[in-house]
C-alpha cells in the first residue's frame, strides 16, 4: 500500500469535526478565491517552517484550518515570469516570459494569453487586483486590460526606484497606479510605509463590495522584497528587525482579510491560497528572508530559490490541519481553480495540472508527475520527479562564500558559477548536497527523457533548441 502524505497536525477528534462541517446554502455557490502572494518570501519565513524572531499568527491560521503543500514551486525564481507563470498556467518561457520586467520594458503579457481573472470573468466573477503586477507596466498590459474590473498597485518591484541604493542610475520615479492610470508620480519612502496596510484596505472593501457575487481577488504584496518599509503599527515590534517588522505587518494584512471574510459570511465559500513569488534574495543579509535549510535563493534552480511556502483554506472543503507532500506549482492554480469554478479553460495551450484531488484529501492523487526548472531566457537547468531532482550542467548564481548585505546594500554573489550534472535525492536530501547519480542511472535515463521531451516543446538556450510550443510575449500596440 503506498505510503500516505498527509499528516494531521491535528487530533483526529478534532480534524473530524472540522472536516464533517457542511457550509450548507454556500454549497450551492460558486466559490470566492483569494490569492495573497508574497514577494520575495521564503520556505523559511513562517512560524510553522521555523521563523525566528517573530510570529505569523494569521497565516499559521491557514495552516490550522487548511492545508500546508511542502512540495510546492513557484513558475520560476524570479518575479515577472514567476506571475506570468501563476496567473496564465504556463511555464513562463512558453509565453515569452524571463527575469523581472525592469521600468524600460516595452513588453509584457500577450492579448492572447488567458488569465486566471479572464477564465472567471466568463462566470460573472468580479475580479480586483491590489499590489504589484510587474507583467508590464504600460496600459495595455496593465490587470483592467486583462480580466480585472479595478487595479491600485505598483507595475513593478519596489526597488526599481531611485532611491534604492542598488539602482540604476536611470530609473524613473516609480509610480502608483489605479486602474490604468497613475495616480502617483513618484511614490515616496513615506509612501512605502504604507504599501501594505493600503493594499490591505483595498482587499477588504473589495471583498464587502462584493459579498452577494462571486469573486476573485489577487492580493500581491510587494513586501518583503527589498527595500523594506513597515508602518507605525508594526516598526520596531519584532526581535528580528525590519524584516520582522514587515513579516509582522503581512501577518495582520491577512488577518484583516480573514476577518473581512468572516465579517461577511464568506469564509465558509472563499478558497484562500497563500504563497511567495520566488525564494528569498539572499545577499541583502538581514533584510532577507530564510529558506529554512535549501540549497541558494532567488534566481537559483537549487531548492531555495523556487520551493515556497504554500497554505490552502476552503472550509468544509479542504480538510483542516493537514499537510501534503505531494508536487505541485503555481502554474497548477488556473486549471484547479477553473475546476472548482466550473470555467473553461484557455484555449491555448497550459502546463499546469488539476491539484483539486490533493486539495480534497485524496491520499492517492499524485496529478503533477515532473517539474521543469527554467531560468535565464531560455535555460533548462533541472528536472525533477515525485522524489528526484536532475541538475543538468549549467552556469547560474551562487551566494555561497560571499558575506552577505545589511541595511538593504547587497552583499556579493557568483552569477557565472559553473554547475555540474547532478542527480539528488530530495526525500534524504532536500539541501541538495549528495550527488547520487552514480547509485541510480536508472533515475538519471528516466529525467532525461523528459529534458528531451521539453527541449523540443520549450526548447533550451544551453543545448540550442528553439522550441516548436513557445508563444511571443506580447509587445507595445
Amino acid at each position: 500500500m503506498k505510503k500516505s502524505v498527509y499528516y494531521s497536525l491535528l487530533s483526529a477528534a478534532a480534524f473530524s469535526g472540522l472536516a464533517g462541517r457542511s457550509s450548507g446554502a454556500n454549497n450551492r455557490q460558486s466559490p470566492n478565491v483569494i490569492i495573497i502572494l508574497l514577494d520575495d518570501m521564503g520556505y523559511g519565513d513562517l512560524s510553522v517552517t521555523g521563523a525566528l524572531g517573530y510570529k505569523t499568527p494569521n497565516i499559521d491560521r491557514l495552516c490550522v484550518e487548511g492545508m500546508r503543500f511542502t512540495q510546492y514551486y513557484s513558475a520560476q525564481a524570479v518575479s515577472s515570469a514567476s506571475r506570468a507563470g501563476l496567473l496564465t498556467g504556463c511555464y513562463p518561457n512558453r509565453i515569452g516570459f524571463s527575469g523581472a520586467l525592469g521600468p524600460n520594458a516595452k513588453v509584457g503579457i500577450s492579448d492572447s494569453e488567458e488569465t486566471i481573472a479572464q477564465m472567471l470573468k466568463k462566470k460573472g466573477y468580479a475580479c480586483g487586483a491590489f499590489g504589484k503586477w510587474h507583467l508590464g507596466h504600460h496600459p495595455q498590459f496593465l490587470p483592467v486590460h486583462h480580466g480585472f474590473d479595478e487595479y491600485y498597485g505598483l507595475p513593478y518591484s519596489n526597488d526599481m526606484w531611485p532611491h534604492h541604493p542598488e539602482a540604476p542610475k536611470d530609473y524613473p520615479s516609480l509610480p502608483m497606479i489605479e486602474g490604468d492610470k497613475v495616480v502617483n508620480p513618484d511614490v515616496t519612502a513615506a509612501d512605502q510605509t504604507q504599501l501594505t496596510t493600503q493594499y490591505t484596505e483595498r482587499a477588504v472593501r473589495f471583498i464587502e463590495k462584493n459579498k452577494n457575487k462571486p469573486f476573485f481577488l489577487y492580493l500581491a504584496h510587494s513586501m518583503p522584497h527589498v527595500p523594506l518599509f513597515v508602518s507605525d503599527k508594526f516598526k520596531g515590534k519584532s526581535a528580528q528587525g525590519l524584516y520582522g517588522d514587515v513579516m509582522m505587518e503581512i501577518d495582520w494584512s491577512i488577518g484583516e482579510v480573514l476577518k473581512a471574510l468572516k465579517k461577511n459570511g464568506l469564509d465558509k465559500n472563499t478558497l484562500v491560497i497563500f504563497t511567495s513569488d520566488n525564494g528569498p534574495w539572499l545577499n541583502y543579509g538581514n533584510h532577507a528572508g530564510s529558506t529554512g535549510g535549501l540549497r541558494e535563493g532567488k534566481a537559483t534552480v537549487y531548492e531555495g530559490g523556487q520551493r515556497v511556502p504554500c497554505l490552502m483554506r476552503w472550509t468544509g472543503k479542504i480538510p483542516a490541519g493537514r499537510i501534503c507532500n505531494q508536487l505541485m506549482s503555481a502554474i497548477d492554480l488556473l486549471p484547479t481553480i477553473a475546476k472548482f469554478c466550473d470555467a473553461p479553460l484557455p484555449s491555448l495551450k497550459i502546463d499546469g495540472v488539476d491539484i483539486s484531488a490533493l486539495m480534497l484529501g485524496d491520499e492517492t492523487a499524485s496529478p503533477r508527475k515532473y517539474f521543469l526548472y527554467y531560468y535565464d531566457v531560455n535555460n533548462l537547468k533541472a528536472v525533477r520527479n515525485d522524489r528526484f531532482k536532475l541538475v543538468l550542467p549549467h552556469t547560474g548564481r551562487t551566494y555561497v562564500g560571499f558575506l552577505p548585505g545589511k541595511d538593504s546594500q547587497a552583499g556579493k554573489v557568483n552569477n557565472q558559477n559553473k554547475e555540474p550534472l547532478a542527480l539528488f535525492d530530495l526525500r534524504r536530501d532536500p539541501g541538495e548536497r549528495y550527488d547520487v547519480q552514480s547509485m541510480y542511472p536508472e533515475v538519471v535515463a528516466e529525467l532525461m527523457k523528459v529534458v528531451e521531451a521539453a527541449r523540443l516543446d520549450l526548447g533550451d538556450d544551453i543545448t540550442g533548441n528553439k522550441g516548436t510550443g513557445r508563444r511571443p510575449i506580447g509587445t507595445l500596440k
